[in-house]
């Protein structure tokens, strides 16, 4: 009994450590989208994202509010956005999205856990060429047809159209386009899980079993640090 206990216990802690690292990322998100455009979702389109996002992780609307009134405040919290270019084990590219208040902590914290994962930090440019950036929008499949949404969206900026292991549709466009397909997903009243920019590799590598463990033990490390936001790298 005591070690079902300890498997349980553990796995809940689990649960919450990644609820609370979704909560501050969506927290950083805010105050980026706040200070960038304004406090009224009405008309900033990122922090409407960012309400959409907090929802799919289940963040209280109310601990929205408050993130809002924080950033809104004289003791505000500017972040920098910064792009860590790198390589994991195995000559894996990973690519490390950060938004930091003290960017001095966060590059040698970003090094020490490529040092210790056996990989190694890059220069600027040395990886995010292997990478596409795309606006992604999840949105519930709530019988819709894929065919005929591909055709309604393809005006809109539509390059990819799909459904993930959980029968979401999934939309990707070009980067430039993402404004254009959050804007016709909405007068459409499409209901949108997530919407983000996201990095899609060129070309993904397979590795061994044992070999992918030790890529991701230094992404696990990675995302488990507090200044970043999302780890992106080209493991098949």
């Amino acid at each position: 009994m005591g070690r079902i206990f300890e498997v349980r216990k553990s796995s809940m802690f689990a649960r919450w450590d990644k609820m609370a690292k979704n909560f501050t990322r969506i927290g950083k998100e805010i105050a980026i989208a706040v200070k960038a455009g304004g406090a009224d979702p009405n008309g900033n389109a990122a922090l409407r994202r960012c309400y959409q996002n907090a929802r799919s992780v289940g963040m209280p609307k109310d601990r929205v509010e408050a993130a809002i009134k924080r950033a809104m405040g004289k003791e505000m919290v500017n972040y920098d956005e910064i792009l860590y270019e790198g390589y994991a084990p195995h000559g894996i590219a990973v690519l490390v999205e950060t938004a930091t208040d003290n960017p001095t902590r966060t590059v040698a914290n970003v090094r020490m856990h490529f040092t210790k994962s056996g990989g190694a930090l890059g220069t600027s440019g040395s990886v995010a060429f292997t990478f596409t950036r795309m606006g992604e929008f999840k949105i519930k499949n709530s019988g819709l047809n894929i065919e005929d949404l591909e055709l309604e969206l393809i005006d809109f900026g539509l390059e990819e159209i799909g459904e993930d292991s959980e029968g979401n549709i999934i939309i990707r466009t070009a980067y430039n386009e993402f404004g254009h397909m959050a804007k016709a997903l909405e007068e459409k009243k499409i209901e949108v899980v997530t919407a983000e920019l996201t990095r899609i590799p060129q070309n993904a590598v397979e590795l061994s079993e044992e070999a992918a463990q030790d890529v991701f033990k230094l992404i696990d490390k990675l995302e488990e640090d507090e200044d970043v936001q999302k780890v992106y790298h080209n493991l098949k």
